[in-house]
């Protein structure tokens, strides 16, 4: 069973439709339908969406491998924590200017774990393939 890819993947569903629902509203209250018009707010908006996007469908298929493979679970929900936890920072970096600590973790949280689902994907297939 995939059960911390799905929880994971539905958390990431939710910060995504909330994320959508922010654009939407930046949208509607500067009057813009198409593009970010200039407007700073509405670009970070769309941008933090997109950074999402961009991002979970490959750590979902990376983690969702994992998985399906038999990782070990704490491995798992390590990985899909530190991934998770970057992405809800992520938005929080976004939103100030001076924020510009927030967003370096969320990033590098974002980065490491895709990096090491990565990494792990190849190592535990090797053990796999050569261990019996």
């Amino acid at each position: 069973m995939l059960i911390i890819t799905a929880l994971s993947t539905s958390i990431l569903c939710l910060l995504h439709i909330f994320l959508s629902f922010r654009v939407v509203n930046f949208r509607r209250k500067h009057k813009i339908s198409v593009g970010d018009g200039g407007n700073q707010e509405l670009l970070r908006a769309i941008r933090t969406q997109a950074n999402l996007t961009e991002y979970a469908p490959l750590a979902m298929i990376l983690l969702g491998c994992l998985e399906l493979n038999g990782a070990p679970w704490f491995l798992c929900l390590l990985l899909a924590g530190a991934f998770v936890a970057g992405r809800i920072l992520h938005p929080v970096g976004l939103k100030e200017d001076d924020a510009l600590s927030v967003r370096v973790l969320a990033m590098q949280l974002t980065f490491v774990s895709i990096i090491a689902m990565a990494v792990f994907n190849i190592l535990w297939l090797i053990w796999l393939l050569f261990s019996g």
